[in-house]
């Protein structure tokens, strides 16, 4: 029997990239699969791509979120997994950084991710049967970096948020983990590797090879590389495991 049969998912940014890498393996593990993302356009036709849902859904504002969640639970039966994979990059020069910036990713990044968290799980107690909430962290979470101090402190936030979520909700059969990716190629990283075009005058994709050369696998990592953990701790196989943040990045960072 496949690991996640009869589990019902919610991951949100999923019409695309990791998300939507995530929201496959759920599917051929066997879960039913909700797609939210801000782009319903795109998150209808990557679920008719695979057999999922979809659900419109900013992270970013706490009605949105609501609403998402609701509706999850509703055209599902309920919430068994959630994915909180929704996030924004910046990057920028510390005297260059401006409050507008911060505020919009410490609110996609942060502030979405506590609040989708605490959604669910209320729908989660109020179900009585556990369940399994996975955060997209970073290795940028792990250290800082000279031009993306904002984005590199969300990170580190949604790793602590992990950790006290975690020891908080295991009490109700909840377990809370976080998955820290490195280096992941895509339109992420081609988003990325613009920034760092700006700022350090490189050419377009200079940044890429730059950050692949020095991953000690020897490539960049792909969004199915992630999707193994991300099953795994979906699954009853990661029943005792609490509050904890798995590097998969190639062997980038040791922690």
């Amino acid at each position: 029997m496949s690991r996640l049969h009869g589990k019902r998912a919610l991951v949100t940014g999923a019409a695309r990239g990791i998300g939507l890498a995530f929201a496959r393996a759920y599917r051929r593990e066997g879960a039913e699969v909700m797609i939210a993302d801000i782009d319903i356009t795109r998150a209808e036709a990557a679920a008719a791509e695979i057999g999922a849902q979809a659900v419109h859904m900013d992270v970013s504002d706490q009605d949105s979120i609501e609403a998402a969640v609701a509706e999850t639970a509703r055209r599902l039966g309920g919430i068994d997994i959630l994915v909180n994979n929704a996030a924004l990059f910046t990057a920028a020069p510390l005297v260059e950084i401006t409050r507008a910036d911060y505020d919009r990713v410490f609110g996609i990044n942060v502030a979405g991710t506590l609040f989708t968290m605490q959604a669910v799980a209320r729908h989660m107690i109020a179900a009585g049967q556990g369940g399994r909430i996975i955060n997209m962290a970073s290795q940028a979470g792990r250290r800082g970096e000279p031009l993306v101090a904002v984005y590199c402190a969300t990170k580190a936030a949604v790793i602590s948020l992990t950790q006290s979520a975690g020891l908080n909700l295991i009490s109700h059969g909840i377990n809370v983990n976080a998955i820290a990716p490195g280096v992941v190629d895509g339109e992420h990283w081609d988003g990325v590797d613009a920034f760092f075009a700006k700022y350090e005058g490189k050419a377009p994709g200079q940044k890429k090879k730059e950050v692949a050369a020095c991953v000690p696998y020897g490539r960049m990592g792909r969004a199915e590389d992630l999707t193994g953990m991300a099953v795994f701790l979906a699954s009853d196989e990661a029943e005792y495991v609490v509050a904890q943040c798995y590097n998969v990045d190639g062997g980038q960072w040791m922690s």
